[in-house]
């Protein structure tokens, strides 16, 4: 699928009500309007919190806060 307003290559899936391919990321379907993928929850319990005290962000797959960006370090004990 190619973006209408760059023409970049989107990565896409297909709908499962009506088949159309919409973009990876997209909430709902383009074409039929149906819901295309649900919100994984994550337990709060799992989350690591940004070190920085006034972010409210968490440590995403690559170590670094998903808001700030800032790495996440590992206060010696």
């Amino acid at each position: 699928m190619k973006c209408s307003h760059c023409g970049e290559t989107l990565s896409s899936i297909s709908c499962e009500s009506c088949g159309g391919e919409v973009p990876e990321k997209s909430l709902f379907c383009c074409w039929c309007g149906s819901p295309v993928k649900k919100e994984e929850r994550i337990d709060s319990s799992e989350r690591t919190p940004c070190a920085d005290g006034t972010c409210i962000g968490i440590i995403n797959e690559n170590g670094v806060c998903n808001i700030c960006g800032k790495p996440y370090a590992v206060i010696p004990a």
